[in-house]
């Protein structure tokens, strides 16, 4: 464990050497783990615990494509693949990694297989946070905890694969047992994290919904929009319009910057780069803060979590998602960004 201080804030961070395997699985290993949902989640957070020596289950609500998925990973029906209440009545640890939609539907099959003494897990605090709109309220007797990835469980799996370790948040909800912490700490190393910080369900959910419409998704495709649309009104090419906005971006700067920090980036880059970065990010930060409150009031309120239940509970979801998807596809934009990525050295063997 080691504490660390920015300003006046200190916090206190584990990382992997405070939870090595002997130790998880000295923890862990008396667990049945049942991961309930294969999507990106569920798929590398069970391979990773399965990887790492613990006994493992899935439980999945349809014979569907997932079941097929799982299945070409190794997990065997009536062995280690079962139904989504079948495996829930054998986990002593139950991970909750359906979709939100998915874990309002399905609570009322869950809940009366979470029995004394079992854990319910949670990667996102939606469910219990917003208990009001999804009627997830788990029984006094039972440990509820979180561990949630900062990154897709297709990182969280390529991550651990390479030997490397995503970061992580944990929170403890409900500590029946007196080993919740305990609990969570080893299965956020046991799922593949690099080190994990403690927060709380609360604040899991609203910052991750926040960012996820911020920076990290929403923000980011719309002023990548924004500029290349402002480009090409201007006159420039589709492939000079896309390589200014998002291929010099993802490829070159902002992996600089994940490894170095912003502070590097401006003091490496041209002069007359740094000039304009240093001067416009403010009037950028002007302009977008109201944005980004206006975000999170609403985030707060229930209504980014009230929209996500209503659309994605409905029977369409997946056809109107998958048409607005389409959408972007063949947009402009990003038919030049697929003709700029073939033209990738790695993409021609050179």
């Amino acid at each position: 464990m080691k504490e660390i201080t920015i300003g006046s804030s200190k916090e206190q961070v584990y990382e992997r050497s405070d939870y090595p395997a002997d130790k998880i699985r000295s923890i862990l290993g008396k667990e049945t783990i049942a991961v309930l949902g294969y999507g990106v989640q569920g798929r590398g957070q069970s391979l990773n615990m399965r990887d790492n020596g613990l006994k493992v289950i899935i439980g999945l609500r349809d014979k569907g494509r997932s079941w097929d998925l799982a299945q070409q990973d190794g997990w065997k029906p009536g062995e280690t693949l079962f139904s989504i209440e079948d495996a829930a009545a054998k986990g002593t640890v139950v991970q909750y990694l359906l979709s939100d939609a998915g874990q309002k539907e399905n609570w009322p099959r869950i809940k009366p297989h979470l029995t004394a003494g079992k854990a319910l897990y949670f990667s996102h605090g939606f469910s219990v946070v917003y208990a009001d709109q999804t009627g997830v309220v788990p029984g006094k007797d039972i440990d509820v905890i979180l561990v949630a990835p900062k990154g897709s469980g297709t990182s969280v799996r390529r991550l651990f694969l390479e030997g490397k370790g995503i970061n992580s948040s944990f929170a403890v909800h409900q500590d029946a047992t007196g080993r919740a912490y305990e609990r969570a700490r080893a299965l956020g190393f046991a799922v593949g994290s690099g080190y994990l910080f403690e927060t709380t369900f609360q604040k899991e959910v609203y910052s991750d919904l926040t960012g996820e419409r911020g920076v990290l998704m929403g923000a980011i495709y719309g002023m990548w929009l924004a500029q290349y649309e402002t480009l090409r009104a201007h006159g420039h090419s589709p492939s000079e319009a896309f390589n200014e906005t998002v291929e010099e971006a993802t490829q070159s700067l902002y992996p600089l910057i994940a490894e170095n920090g912003m502070d590097w980036m401006y003091a490496n880059c041209s002069t007359t780069a740094q000039r304009g970065a240093l001067d416009w990010a403010p009037k950028f930060r002007e302009a977008t803060r109201p944005v980004f409150e206006a975000l999170y009031a609403s985030v707060t309120r229930g209504d980014e979590t009230r929209r996500v239940l209503d659309v994605n509970s409905r029977p369409d979801y997946r056809e109107l998602l998958e048409k607005e998807l389409k959408e972007i596809h063949e947009s402009e934009m990003w038919r030049a960004g697929a003709a700029v990525r073939s033209l990738r050295p790695e993409r021609q063997g050179r």
